[in-house]
């Protein structure tokens, strides 16, 4: 009995961890031999490391972000916004601060957090207030946002606050934004899956009225996800602008929306993945597989433009969706089920249709 339980238990490891690690492992296998093939060496300098590193770090946050309103119902469009100006105000401040000396960029950082989470405090809480569905709430907090840069950048791009030895070193130590993915994704597991504010927030995901029935306070627990996707936004600003060495406040008409996207895909990567172990985890490994692709791209940039980059996306993320709606077909297919179902299906038929004649 305790052999069989021990095999069942191994069985269910070699499951969870083959679903966890089949995508990343194929897709870096994939993304290796096309750059063989090119004749291309995928992290041939540490620059290239770092920018791999600093990329996945955005792609994650930006995830985690976009996943924790959207799980309860709540499309947020003002993510990119919050990501901008919060990095405006805090280089801004900062520059003032320190003017670019010695630890700026830390400082900058924290600024960023802080700034970031008390905007998405606001977009949160006019969302509560008002009553509107999140999605008008949102479009309207992003127009206010990005007008609000506008107005504090004259439209004009931010630079000398954000070039200077400290940004500098924070983008080419690749170990830098290794820490943040390490800490970003240790609170958000803790935070969500290990406090009772984690708790209430997936019993109102699965079910609100019966959970505000119980005595869940929803409003505040909203209110609160949005603080913290404005903290995690407001990082993705910082990072961004040590990546870019400049904040571009030309955003507006939606302009910053872009960014949201560059999440959708390792949102869905990672929920398939989070079935076999942490959807925490899940955004993380498809954020790894999503900045190899980047990395990739930069590499072909000379044969594969913008235009043919986003393209190639946009298919990856339409065939992923196809394959997540047809799921149990696939499998068929690959486990040569199909014919089995098939040559079922049609021995049934022909039962029938003798039974008929009879």
């Amino acid at each position: 009995m305790g052999n069989l339980l021990n095999k069942d238990k191994l069985k269910n490891i070699g499951i969870r961890t083959a679903g966890t690690l089949t995508i990343p492992v194929v897709m870096c296998a994939v993304l290796l031999i096309i750059c063989a093939a090119g004749g291309k060496t995928l992290f041939s300098s540490s620059l290239l490391f770092s920018n791999f590193v600093s990329y996945a770090a955005i792609v994650m946050l930006t995830t985690f972000a976009l996943s924790i309103n959207l799980g309860s119902g709540r499309f947020d469009f003002s993510l990119g916004s919050i990501a901008t100006l919060s990095a405006i105000i805090s280089a801004q401040l900062s520059y003032k601060m320190m003017a670019g000396g010695s630890g700026s960029a830390f400082v900058m950082l924290l600024l960023c957090i802080v700034v970031g989470a008390i905007l998405g405090g606001i977009s949160g809480g006019l969302y509560v207030l008002l009553k509107l569905p999140p999605i008008i709430t949102s479009l309207g907090v992003t127009l206010i946002y990005e007008g609000v840069s506008f107005v504090l950048t004259g439209g004009s791009y931010v630079m000398s606050e954000v070039r200077n030895d400290s940004m500098t070193n924070f983008n080419n130590g690749w170990y830098y934004s290794f820490i943040i993915i390490i800490i970003a994704l240790a609170l958000i597991y803790f935070i969500f899956d290990r406090t009772n504010f984690g708790y209430k927030y997936k019993a109102l995901r699965e079910g609100q009225n019966v959970s505000v029935n119980t005595g869940i306070k929803e409003v505040s627990n909203a209110v609160w996800c949005y603080v913290i996707c404005g903290a995690l936004m407001g990082t993705v600003g910082f990072i961004q602008a040590a990546r870019n060495t400049l904040i571009s406040s030309s955003v507006l008409n939606f302009g910053s929306i872009s960014i949201m996207f560059t999440a959708f895909l390792p949102m869905f990567i990672g929920g398939f993945i989070g079935r076999f172990s942490n959807d925490k985890l899940g955004y993380l490994l498809a954020a790894i597989c999503m900045s190899m692709l980047n990395s990739v791209f930069a590499l072909f940039s000379a044969e594969v433009d913008a235009t043919t980059q986003s393209i190639i996306t946009a298919v990856m993320l339409v065939v992923f969706l196809i394959f997540l709606n047809n799921e149990q077909l696939c499998k068929d297919i690959v486990t040569l089920r199909i014919f089995k179902k098939w040559r079922e299906k049609l021995k049934n038929k022909t039962d029938n249709k003798k039974k008929e004649n009879a």
